[in-house]
């Protein structure tokens, strides 16, 4: 069985490792979004990429969701005793290898995709693990300035600097016109058993993942049925902040907005089924709308998630 997850950090990372404890013998192929990457002190940075490795690879700190097991920061503290900015951006000892390594093979040419099985050599993740695209796009936010006007940050300022404290006015996925699915995308998702939405965020996760030219399309052509699960439960997030990006494109904070969001791909959407948590509700026209267990409190109740998401997956055609 082939699977393909679209994913974004923390959320996806731990529900691909579900899905491999629930279909351990499947073949995986994680399709990531790349609109997080950021340069920091000449270095380039993949958050959700190394998230989704380092969790998968077994070198994930638990506590944090990010970053590696047993990290020290010396650099750290020696960067910010010299007064480099950005300060507020942490880059720990063992993480600086993955960024050194990345680095220097983009700048000897090498596409983002090329490097990422190299890193991932390392890791062993488990799946095929594939960047939205190897062209550069970075999601920039365009927030109220205090001053007057408007300006804009890149997302990781607004998302780690100011904790989504800064109110958005629009988010800007700088490069993403121009850029083009990763090498083996488009094939891995037209040809799935089933492609699966982790709860990753809609918008500047999922949604940037889908705005690359060719991949919402490559999803509607999928031969499996698509099926989501929601990031929301009980009208807030299960991680993360997507209740302050939703309403800035007009999207309700729920299940339901976010199903609607997406919208059947009977309708020109691209979802089948929609998994939400027991107790909520959502009305999603031409959706199967099924209500599991969302919360990934341990690794059972994780792999009972992935499997209802598979269960829904194989439930009747993809149309």
């Amino acid at each position: 069985m082939h699977i393909v997850v679209l994913a974004g950090g923390v959320g996806g990372a731990r529900f691909l490792r579900g899905l491999l404890d629930a279909a351990p013998d499947a073949d995986v192929t994680a399709v990531v979004n790349t609109g997080d990457d950021v340069t920091m002190h000449g270095l380039r940075i993949c958050p959700d990429l190394d998230t989704v490795m380092y969790t998968l690879g077994d070198g994930i700190d638990e506590e944090r969701g990010w970053g590696q097991r047993g990290e020290t920061w010396t650099v750290k503290e020696q960067l910010a005793a010299y007064g480099a900015e950005p300060t507020w951006f942490g880059l720990g000892d063992r993480d600086l290898a993955t960024h050194l390594v990345r680095t220097r093979m983009l700048r000897s040419g090498h596409p983002l995709s090329e490097v990422t099985a190299t890193l991932a050599q390392r890791w062993q993740p488990g799946v095929r693990l594939l960047p939205m695209s190897d062209q550069r796009v970075e999601t920039h936010v365009v927030v109220a300035d205090p001053a007057g006007g408007e300006r804009t940050v890149h997302f990781q300022e607004w998302w780690v600097r100011h904790r989504a404290a800064l109110d958005a006015q629009r988010f800007v996925q700088v490069g993403v016109d121009d850029a083009r699915p990763g090498p083996g995308v488009v094939e891995a998702l037209t040809t799935a058993d089933a492609v699966l939405f982790a709860p990753s965020n809609p918008v500047v996760s999922i949604g940037t993942v889908l705005g690359v030219p060719g991949i919402r399309d490559a999803v509607r052509a999928a031969a499996g049925r698509v099926v989501g699960v929601s990031p929301i439960v009980s009208d807030a997030p299960l991680r993360g902040m997507a209740d302050r990006c939703l309403p800035v494109v007009g999207v309700e904070v729920s299940a339901e907005g976010v199903g609607r969001h997406y919208g059947a791909r009977s309708a020109g959407g691209v979802l089948d089924a929609w998994l939400v948590h027991t107790g909520d509700t959502a009305d999603v026209p031409g959706v199967d709308v099924r209500s599991v267990p969302l919360l990934m409190s341990d690794p059972d109740a994780t792999r009972a998630l992935a499997q209802a998401a598979l269960d829904a997956a194989l439930a009747g055609s993809a149309r």
